[in-house]
């Protein structure tokens, strides 16, 4: 265990905007009841989502009006940069560490566009080492938040000595349409909310060491998820199918991963899934054969955040490592466009 990769630091952050569900409900009664046929019929999703609130980027009058993808991602780049270098201060704050000592830097995001990228604008912004190693990830959706930990436990691995700092930042509400009446996009304003997290990885100090990674990606599974990409912005793919999906498909994937590191679904002690939403954490529960309503501090996250695509997950380990002081194997998981399962091993 002395040369694992290991878990030096959490920390997530919110933007300032924080908004009930049944406000959201009403805002979103307001713009789409009369403009789409389907709206009336989709109103108790936002009860059914089991969500009591969540936070967001900019005011909620912003949503009304109409914005261009330029002006959309120029918010993306300006509010996600905040919120990030926010999110490493805390980082290196936990551990008490300074800037200069991070050697790695790996930014996750799906929701915005920039080039140079987030990691590069941060250095600048923190003044950090001129040697740090820069891995951006985009695309990867709620898949993100495991699959970059992974990547930065794969550098840490590569090169002992150094220290990386996983920074995952997502705007869900900039990608908003106000315009589109379909289906998946109105359930889409029922669950996602804005969040940022950041994880420090070294093989140094005493927390939970990271002994394992993977993930799997099916065949034919790619309209589930993702994003057309269009004049106005981010318009999202999402199949309402996601929950069957998972109560078929997810078991084998979780075994196949867990053979590969020649353990069983017993071996885990702790699970720590991204919410996806309600329905997917019942169908997870199935999976892992556990009971109803076991999933604990992944439903707390969903309730009190929503789904803040690939962020989500690090905001569920934080609170998961908080609230227990449990030992054993940690089994984190998530979903994401491919459509892809990402693994993750933690042992505390």
């Amino acid at each position: 265990m002395t040369h694992l990769p290991r878990i030096n630091a959490i920390a997530t952050c919110v933007p300032q905007y924080e908004l009930t569900q049944s406000e959201i409900a009403s805002f979103c009664t307001e713009l789409f009841s009369s403009k789409s046929t389907w709206f009336n019929r989709l109103l108790p999703s936002y009860l059914n989502a089991q969500i009591d609130r969540r936070y967001i980027c900019k005011p909620p009058d912003w949503y009304l009006e109409a914005h261009s993808f330029s002006e959309r991602n120029r918010s993306f780049v300006e509010i996600a940069l905040d919120l990030i270098e926010e999110t490493a201060l805390k980082c290196l704050a936990r551990a008490k560490l300074p800037a200069k000592a991070i050697g790695g830097l790996v930014v996750v995001s799906s929701t915005g566009l920039a080039t140079p990228s987030l990691d590069a604008l941060l250095i600048e912004r923190m003044q950090l080492s001129r040697d740090i190693r820069r891995l951006p990830v985009f695309g990867l959706g709620c898949a993100g938040g495991v699959l970059g930990l992974a990547r930065a436990a794969s550098m840490v691995m590569a090169e002992p000595g150094l220290r990386v700092m996983l920074l995952v930042v997502e705007l869900c509400s900039l990608t908003f349409q106000r315009d589109d009446r379909s289906k998946k996009n109105i359930i889409s304003t029922a669950l996602f909310g804005d969040g940022a997290a950041g994880v420090i990885v070294s093989c140094e100090g005493d927390g939970p060491a990271i002994t394992g990674w993977g993930e799997h990606t099916w065949p034919n599974s790619l309209d589930i998820m993702g994003w057309n990409f269009m004049d106005s912005g981010f318009h999202v793919v999402m199949s309402r199918n996601i929950p069957q999906f998972v109560k078929q498909e997810m078991a084998s994937a979780v075994k196949q991963f867990l053979e590969t590191k020649e353990l069983t679904i017993d071996d885990v002690d702790v699970h720590v899934p991204h919410p996806g939403g309600a329905k997917v954490l019942s169908a997870l529960e199935d999976t892992f054969a556990l009971s109803e309503g076991s999933l604990v501090y992944s439903r707390e996250i969903l309730r009190e955040y929503g789904n803040m695509s690939a962020a989500t997950v690090i905001f569920v380990l934080e609170r998961t490592l908080a609230k227990t002081d449990q030992r054993g194997r940690f089994l984190m998981s998530s979903l994401g466009p491919g459509f892809t399962a990402a693994f993750g091993l933690l042992q505390r």
